[in-house]
């Protein structure tokens, strides 16, 4: 399956005659070039740039791998352009760039953008990815996704508004403890609150952010203030101690049998470091009422590849120039409508990537957020088949 790689070009229409020929380069296609100088936005109709995202790395945070370099992280961008194409019909090309200078990385993408609808920025280390992906959605009149932080967030979110459901509780009343305050951490506790969470903590190795100590990190100083609202303090031992949810992007094993003894009745755990997670889930079972993970072959499994390709479908659909708030919750609660509620379990909280009905409903509603919130350049949902 790897060798030679996992992509290939193919052609829409063959080339079998000079007359194709002619169509396709020189002399035919100076009337579309001329087309498109007149009015720029004609690149979506006569360009690949309509159904066309970059997949953009330097290679620095690659799955559980970390800083493997650029050519070492081209399989993993090659397998997310496959899987764009293969749930959402999605043309995508893997660029992984050999420079970790911010300034460098920022330049390069916009240089890169006008051959594309889309960029999906991919395993970028953190904290240099926020400032990559700020200064882009800023710059750019065009989506800009990173999917680390983002698409896991998202699909958090929908595991979570069903994994409630179950339990019978409410998301604005409910302790969240999120172990591991890292790209995916800050923005999994964005989402969360949002979408109308209240009490959630932070937790990384030292211990809950909160707002009396003084950190060199400038985002975790951030996160101090709109998180922890009763500012405690401690290791994950303590503030986990009544908490109804733990939501781990962290580290193998950090998470104890006591820990899940001193939670709230009915606790739910998404344990989602791969490929070991916080706690092995045989070890939870009869702790727990709802249990998740990273991986596949266990229950309820947190996967990007239920976001990503849907997302960018609706966003391209509708030509939009961002991928913003209202995007990614209508994705996380279209996710979340797939499930019938007759249909939810301990068992069965997300559903699988190759339930056809995924895709669908996430294009759509995000399509519809992005003409409601006015990132748009169709402004009609007639405008978007």
């Amino acid at each position: 399956m790897h060798e030679g790689g996992k992509l290939e070009t193919t052609l829409k229409h063959p080339i079998l005659s000079k007359e194709d020929l002619s169509k396709v380069y020189t002399p035919g296609v100076a009337k579309v070039c001329q087309a498109i100088a007149e009015d720029q936005e004609k690149a979506y109709q006569l360009t690949t740039k309509k159904n066309t995202v970059a997949v953009i790395s330097d290679g620095t945070a690659v799955l559980g791998l970390g800083d493997i370099g650029p050519k070492a992280a081209m399989p993993v961008m090659e397998g997310k352009a496959a899987l764009f194409k293969q749930f959402a019909g999605v043309d995508a090309v893997p660029i992984c760039l050999d420079t970790k200078n911010t300034e460098e990385i920022i330049a390069i993408v916009k240089a890169l953008a006008p051959t594309f609808g889309g960029i999906n920025l991919e395993d970028i280390a953190s904290p240099r990815c926020f400032v990559i992906e700020e200064r882009l959605r800023a710059e750019l009149d065009i989506p800009v996704f990173h999917d680390d932080q983002h698409g896991t967030a998202i699909v958090v979110l929908a595991g979570l508004l069903n994994a409630l459901k179950v339990c019978e509780k409410n998301i604005r009343e409910v302790k969240i403890v999120i172990n591991g305050v890292g790209a995916a951490g800050i923005s999994i506790s964005k989402m969360l609150l949002q979408a109308g969470a209240v009490n959630l903590i932070g937790v990384d190795r030292k211990g809950a952010i909160n707002r009396s100590a003084a950190y060199e990190n400038q985002h975790w100083s951030e996160f101090a203030e709109y998180t922890n609202p009763h500012n405690e303090q401690g290791p994950l031992s303590e503030v986990i101690k009544g908490a109804d949810v733990f939501i781990g992007v962290s580290a193998p094993n950090v998470l104890k049998v006591d820990d899940l003894r001193n939670m709230a009745k009915d606790p739910i755990v998404f344990a989602m470091a791969n490929p070991t997670p916080e706690i092995d889930p045989l070890l939870a079972a009869p702790y727990v009422k709802v249990m998740a993970t990273g991986r596949s072959d266990y229950p309820n499994q947190i996967n990007n590849v239920l976001c990503f390709p849907g997302i960018f479908r609706g966003a391209l659909d509708c030509e939009a120039t961002d991928i913003n708030d209202a995007m990614k919750l209508a994705a996380a609660e279209a996710i979340s409508s797939v499930i019938d509620p007759s249909e939810l379990s301990e068992t069965y909280i997300i559903p699988d990537a190759f339930d056809s009905r995924v895709v669908e409903r996430i294009r759509l509603a995000v399509a519809k957020a992005a003409v409601d919130s006015g990132v748009a350049r169709k402004n009609s949902l007639v405008d978007i088949k």
